[in-house]
């Protein structure tokens, strides 16, 4: 039987995991969604939806973190059957696993949780399908530790993202060395997280900056280096986004620059066939 990662990879191509950070309401949920799915009909790019129902990790306590859990995890369901696609959600404490497993498709371990045997295990015990980001301490070898994790409780459809790795103290740098590395050490499909990579986190007025103009640039370089998957996060208006708006990529950009990536990964494809 085959597993939702397993859906979505196929040969020669690439898979996109791409929505809003954080849900902030309905209608503003169901806009991305269909426009994502539309674009990725036309170019022929399956897709899942990603919205977080809660953000965890904010830099200031008085940061906006979410409209309610099972709200945001109702509205997550509903474009999910609507548009048929997998629906993605981080989680950040084992007991959250079995009531988003509910709602959700995918269950997102984040960078900063990946080493969290408990929540490894809770989200493997649903059977629902892990996405685990890279760590940004650690190194891509690494990785397979986590998934090992995953695996151990009979849960193989499992995938791994890199998003970046801190540089200092207020930058990360992505190392694409870590792409075929993890490929080959975790043994599932490998994504790259486009806009988180590009995060400046812990500014001095409490609130994560980015570089959106190089959203291209790592999505070229990942799509080069033969990652399985792109994570993007969206917004008609990052301006106006609840959280990590200065890191998205504008809604009305995605097309264009989807149609880039199939191109350089056709021209690659065509080398190796």
């Amino acid at each position: 039987m085959s597993g939702t990662f397993d859906t979505l990879k196929r040969q020669g191509g690439f898979f996109l995991i791409a929505g809003p950070c954080v849900i902030e309401g309905e209608e503003m949920a169901f806009e991305i969604g269909r426009h994502i799915k539309a674009v990725c009909d036309r170019l022929d790019i399956p897709f899942a939806f990603k919205g977080s129902y809660r953000k965890a990790n904010r830099s200031r306590l008085d940061s906006f973190s979410g409209i309610g859990d099972i709200k945001a995890l109702t509205i997550l369901r509903a474009v999910g059957k609507e548009l048929g696609v997998p629906v993605v959600t981080d989680i950040h404490q084992p007991e959250e696993a079995a009531m988003a497993a509910d709602f959700v498709d995918i269950l997102q371990i984040p960078a900063f949780l990946c080493r969290q045997t408990d929540l490894l295990t809770a989200a493997a015990r649903t059977g629902k399908a892990i996405n685990i980001k890279k760590g940004q301490f650690l190194s891509p070898e690494s990785m397979h530790f986590a998934v090992d994790k995953v695996r151990a409780f009979g849960d193989n459809d499992v995938a791994v993202t890199e998003r970046g790795t801190t540089f200092g103290y207020g930058d990360l740098v992505v190392d694409f060395r870590g792409v075929p590395r993890m490929q080959q050490a975790c043994g599932c499909p490998v994504i790259v997280d486009c806009t988180h990579s590009l995060q400046q986190p812990n500014t001095a007025g409490g609130v994560t900056g980015g570089c959106p103009e190089l959203i291209e640039t790592i999505a070229r370089a990942a799509v080069a280096t033969g990652a399985d998957g792109l994570f993007m996060e969206t917004h008609p208006h990052p301006e106006l986004a609840k959280s990590d708006g200065a890191n998205m990529l504008h809604l009305s950009l995605l097309e264009g620059l989807l149609t880039r990536l199939q191109a350089i990964r056709r021209t690659i494809d065509s080398f190796q066939s």
